[in-house]
């Protein structure tokens, strides 16, 4: 998978994380390819970028991927791999190997910070079923490794390539080597400090800083399963929230079952925004001191940390430039807040939605106007999620008093109709508003119950066709001294 060996913080990928040979029998798009074929660069080779270059290969086009770093991996932490991803994955051929190496939670518990009291409940397993696919915790070494043995076989990877200037008008990339690409299409996939984005924007976007921070480590369960009083956390595997005052603590198994990841979000302290940044296991426990007992055990397992300082930024008022040959997707675009577990998941439908329309293309006057259907599509969409994990921030580090009082009786709630209703009673468990965000069936058919390829094909169905299918019957143009 990489061309140096993967060395800290970066994780190995597990060994069952295989998705060689995938790519070769599966067909997006019924079929479809770009009656135009494209020479699109692709900047970033992190999740979204590995999924844009996938999909957009499978549209018909040619992809360069760019990547600054001497080789590939991720960082040793977990995701959480939602209905909305899992369908897409599916549809490209990893169902069986996301099987392998995920876990799937049967539920999302939340508990008072001191006491370890269950306060929220809502119940995931089969039910999330309901939305279409499945809910998975994974680790991201081994989600990246799926990735990357999908698209690889169909793009040419550049490693070593810092990208350094983008000339939106050629388009073209300049390399800190001076070397300079050329392409027809350029996606910036480059992340929350994206290079490509200042481009689009012709500023930078301010990034504002939350007052949190956040450590991730991971424990092998073997350890847990020893002890009877964590050992319960493997049996029954589920998300498990515990909010205190200015703090929480999310965990879940990960890799099925061998390992518990941990993301421990506390006020931060003067650390870096860096995935890659360690942190002080001993300030970690220190930090974390006034939790339960059964979170003081984890945490004494834990001998090393990745420490995160999270920065909010707004959302951008477009996407693409005004050249219309660059266009952002994932973080460099709408950067997420961890408290909704979403930002990877909208990463991958920007690149499912952008393959889907660009497997329409057949003219380059098309180019732009597929751009900001692509914008138009998403910006809302994103939108609404950051801000949805913005509201969570709020909700889980209430202080103790009234309203951590009113938070608690409301999760409650939503928890006794959901234990009713898992009795076979007849009652209401819509939950709608509920403080347990996850409780909230409309707000979960709206995360979950999306479909990328159906919300691009409804769209080219109800508007492109028209507006942008007829462009195709214009003269050609000259692109690249290529049509």
């Amino acid at each position: 998978m990489a061309s140096e060996p993967i060395t800290a913080p970066y994780a190995a990928p597990d060994q069952h994380a295989n998705a060689q040979g995938v790519a070769e029998h599966i067909t997006l798009y019924s079929g479809r390819k770009a009656p135009l074929r494209l020479h699109i660069l692709v900047v970033g080779c992190g999740l979204g970028g590995l999924a844009a270059a996938h999909c957009l290969a499978q549209a018909g086009h040619k992809i360069t991927l760019v990547e600054a770093a001497h080789a590939i991996g991720e960082v040793g932490a977990g995701i959480q791999v939602t209905p909305n991803v899992t369908r897409l994955l599916r549809r490209w051929g990893l169902g069986d190997a996301v099987e392998k190496i995920a876990v799937r939670p049967e539920a999302i518990v939340f508990r008072r910070y001191s006491t370890g009291e269950r306060v929220g409940y809502t119940k995931w397993g089969e039910q999330m079923e309901d939305y279409g696919a499945p809910y998975y915790h994974i680790h991201r070494a081994d989600f990246h490794k799926l990735l990357f043995d999908l698209a690889t076989p169909n793009v040419t990877l550049r490693l070593k390539s810092t990208v350094v200037g983008v000339d939106p008008d050629a388009p073209s990339l300049t390399l800190a080597s001076g070397e300079v690409i050329h392409g027809d299409l350029i996606i910036g996939a480059d992340g929350v400090k994206s290079y490509v984005q200042q481009v689009v924007l012709g500023r930078v976007n301010p990034a504002q800083p939350t007052g949190d921070a956040a450590y991730r480590a991971i424990i092998p369960t073997s350890v847990m399963l020893e002890d009877p009083d964590l050992k319960p956390f493997v049996d029954t595997p589920e998300m498990t929230a515990w909010m205190g005052p200015g703090t929480h603590l999310m965990a879940y198994n990960i890799r099925a079952k061998r390992e518990f990841n941990m993301v421990l979000l506390h006020p931060d302290d003067g650390s870096v925004e860096s995935w890659s940044a360690e942190g002080s296991a001993e300030k970690m426990r220190a930090d974390f001191k006034d939790y339960e007992p059964r979170v003081q055990k984890l945490l004494q397992h834990v001998s090393s940390t990745l420490k995160w300082r999270l920065m909010d930024r707004q959302p951008l008022e477009k996407w693409v430039h005004t050249s219309g040959r660059v266009a952002l997707l994932g973080d460099s675009c709408h950067p997420m807040l961890p408290y909704r577990a979403q930002g990877a998941a909208m990463a991958i439908e920007d690149a499912a939605v952008l393959g889907s329309l660009f497997s329409r293309l057949s003219h380059p006057s098309q180019i732009a106007p597929l751009l900001y259907a692509y914008q138009s599509l998403r910006l809302n969409r994103t939108a609404d999620t950051q801000a949805s994990s913005r509201l969570n921030q709020r909700i889980f580090h209430l202080p103790d008093g009234p309203d951590q009082e009113a938070r608690d009786a409301d999760m409650r709630a939503a928890m006794d109709a959901e234990f009713r209703m898992l009795r076979g009673e007849n009652v209401d468990v819509t939950s709608e508003g509920s403080t347990n965000q996850w409780a909230d069936r409309k707000k979960n058919a709206i995360q979950f119950g999306y479909d990328a390829d159906v919300a691009a094909d409804r769209w080219w169905a109800e508007v492109g066709a028209k507006e942008i299918g007829s462009l195709s019957s214009q003269q050609p143009i000259k692109m690249n001294g290529r049509l």
